[in-house]
């Protein structure tokens, strides 16, 4: 379920990630990835755009016709980070999945990575992790 911060001039909202999944399926939000290219090279959700937080500027992000903009990172550090960023240049409201590409994963949701025996991208789940 979403979580909500109130920082000085915003909020920040985090979704899990079947929030984003669901959301994502229906064309509603736009995903950006913050991680560095060779991470994303390595694994990353499959249709999210790469926007790395060493170069991150929020007057940059692309115009997404209204769709709200979901940011992720490994853990949600980064994208937490990149949130901030964006919220102090007047964004009011930002969203990112709450623990990033790992809770993901852990979600049982898919993801792109290479395949090490051809070198293609493929995609994967992970076992969903018993509570």
């Amino acid at each position: 379920m979403a979580k909500q911060e109130i920082l000085e001039t915003g909020m920040l909202v985090s979704l899990t990630p079947h929030e984003v999944k669901e959301r994502f399926d229906v064309n509603e939000i736009v995903i950006v990835d913050v991680r560095t290219p060779v991470e994303y090279a390595f694994e990353h959700i499959p249709g999210a755009m790469l926007f790395p937080l060493s170069s991150f500027n929020p007057a940059k992000l692309p115009a997404q016709n209204g769709k709200p903009v979901v940011f992720h990172c490994g853990t949600g550090m980064r994208s937490t980070a990149a949130a901030k960023k964006c919220i102090a240049a007047g964004i009011a409201e930002v969203l990112h999945i709450d623990g990033g590409l790992g809770a993901w994963k852990k979600a049982g949701l898919a993801f792109a990575t290479i395949d090490p025996p051809t070198g293609n991208t493929i995609e994967k789940t992970m076992p969903v992790e018993a509570k």
